[in-house]
């Protein structure tokens, strides 16, 4: 019976993503204080669209932290305290902090969706 049901609520989701086109994108720079007013607000799938969403973008951000963190870890020694190096440590640091404000939206919405008793499988991070 679970499983019917979980089958079901897939099918919607899709439905609803298609119909409503992709969403909102992940907002790092959206108030705490407005994202927490907005879940109040959302049903269970819009909320677990939403961390969804941030879910992607939290991803993408690792990923681009990792490719940086290749870059710099191909250049010598000798040159770490370079331009160069210090360029790909900031740039670094800042992915990092994006992610950060990313994760902290996310869990509005991851701990929103848990309140109302939703969906939390695949969220997690």
């Amino acid at each position: 019976m679970r499983t019917v049901r979980t089958v079901i609520f897939c099918l919607l989701a899709v439905c609803f993503v298609s119909l409503a086109g992709c969403g909102k994108k992940a907002d790092e720079s959206k108030p705490l204080s407005e994202v927490k007013a907005e879940a109040e607000k959302m049903s269970v799938e819009k909320l677990r669209s939403m961390a969804s969403t941030y879910k992607e973008a939290i991803t993408a951000k690792k990923d681009e932290v990792a490719k940086v963190a290749g870059e710099l870890k191909n250049i010598p020694v000798t040159k770490m305290l370079g331009d160069e190096a210090k360029s790909l440590k900031a740039e670094i640091e800042a992915l990092n902090k994006s992610a950060s404000a990313l994760k902290q939206r996310f869990q509005v919405y991851y701990n929103k969706l848990k309140e109302k008793g939703g969906d939390l499988s695949g969220l997690e991070l």
